[in-house]
């Protein structure tokens, strides 16, 4: 039945991939907070106009991509396709400006209605970072240093590029925007139609154009490197500075813009050709004019995104998981005491499981089943001397063990 399947664009997670994801999330978590970052949550879903605003009224994301319904009191709300402007949008409304410098992390769920294919669906998990009311490059470069830091301890940083460039501050963007139109314009009859839209709304857009007649153009193009002001020069050097200071290799590349004119000054992704066409697993840059563009006060702001499920794509082998203790009961006499047992292990720490049903035998089975590296057998008569017996499973090895010391020893001889 079409109604007992899974959406399309979504999938089920359990198992190893889960565990990926797991881990992927719990590393980042562990870093954000070594680097200073505080945790926020916002709803998954806000006022159509957030994205609107953020996005672009005419960008295929609103246009196309965004899950828009109306709800029973008639207003408009939107599944967040992404965690910037929600992040943004709480800054404003809770008027957080006192507050500044924030450094903000979250991840989890984001929703987009768009051709599923290999790293990308429609229900995906993205990680995100952001530093607000810093407008030094010293932000740019601790977000960067973050991400570089989170494929390292991935063990996939030898997959990864990391790849850099300007937009400028707003001053000289005007001057180039200017100047790309007019070259572009003298070969609408050869771009694409995608371009030819976006060459008056979005022209920057074009230059990371991945159609083959939008390319020959791009890379006669001017380029925005020859129209930097002395001050985006300045940060821009700064920025590269900070990343060869702390050992970080990055590979310029003039065609990494954003569209939107709240960007400025620091673009960067990390990508790798691993996946396929979907590239880019960590993408971020400075956006100082995106609060104050939402109707909020001026406020600098810098931050990255990443995908867990290409990051999961890329991490080679899910975490094993830790292998319990099983606790069987021998008897129905015994079962209460077998609870009350299973828990005090819980309590201290130790994974634990219980054998359910059947007799001793199959409780056995079903506890190498569950890869358990021991089993704790009690019956009547181990319930009145105060003893367990304690199997080991890697070694064939079978001692009884006093209940009261039983964590201590469990947690000596549990397998690393």
């Amino acid at each position: 039945m079409k109604d007992l399947q899974a959406v399309r664009g979504t999938r089920d997670l359990m198992g190893g991939d889960l565990a990926r994801h797991r881990r992927i999330t719990d590393r980042f978590r562990n870093l954000a907070e070594r680097y200073g970052f505080d945790a926020i949550d916002t709803p998954v879903f806000e006022f159509t106009e957030v994205f609107k605003r953020t996005l672009g009224e005419t960008t295929d994301v609103v246009t196309k991509e965004m899950y828009t319904f109306e709800d029973k009191g008639g207003d408009s709300l939107t599944l967040r396709p992404e965690p910037t402007a929600g992040i943004a949008r709480a800054f404003i409304s809770g008027g957080w400006q006192q507050h500044l410098p924030m450094k903000l992390y979250t991840y989890g769920p984001m929703f987009r209605y768009e051709r599923p294919q290999k790293g990308r669906l429609r229900q995906f998990h993205q990680l995100d970072a952001e530093i607000l009311g810093v407008p030094e490059p010293q932000a740019d470069i601790e977000l960067i240093s973050m991400g570089q830091q989170l494929l390292n301890e991935l063990g996939i940083a030898q997959h990864v590029t990391l790849e850099l460039n300007t937009l400028g501050d707003t001053e000289c963007r005007a001057e180039y925007r200017d100047v790309l139109v007019d070259y572009l314009s003298a070969y609408k009859a050869d771009m694409s139609p995608e371009s030819l839209d976006r060459l008056e709304r979005n022209p920057m857009r074009i230059l990371d154009s991945k159609d083959p007649r939008d390319r020959a153009l791009v890379e006669k193009a001017p380029m925005l490197a020859d129209h930097l002001n002395a001050q985006s020069e300045d940060f821009f050097a700064a920025v590269r500075d900070g990343l060869e200071a702390l050992g970080i290799a990055y590979r310029l590349n003039p065609s990494l813009v954003r569209g939107f004119d709240y960007y400025s000054h620091t673009a960067f992704e990390f990508t790798t050709t691993a996946l396929g066409a979907q590239g880019t697993v960590i993408g971020g840059g400075r956006y100082d004019r995106l609060i104050e563009f939402m109707g909020g006060p001026p406020t600098a702001g810098v931050g990255w995104g990443a995908g867990i499920e290409r990051l999961s794509m890329l991490v080679a082998e899910a975490p094993a998981a830790a292998r319990p203790v099983v606790v069987i009961p021998v008897g129905d006499a015994v079962q209460a005491h077998c609870l009350a047992l299973a828990g005090e292990l819980r309590a201290a720490g130790i994974v634990t499981d219980m054998g359910y049903r059947g007799n001793v035998g199959k409780r056995m089975k079903q506890a190498d089943r569950k890869n358990a590296w021991a089993a704790l057998l009690v019956g009547e008569d181990e319930m009145a001397r105060g003893v367990v017996t304690l199997k080991r499973f890697d070694e064939g090895a079978q001692e009884e063990v006093r209940r009261e010391a039983l964590v201590s020893r469990l947690k000596e001889l549990a397998p690393a």
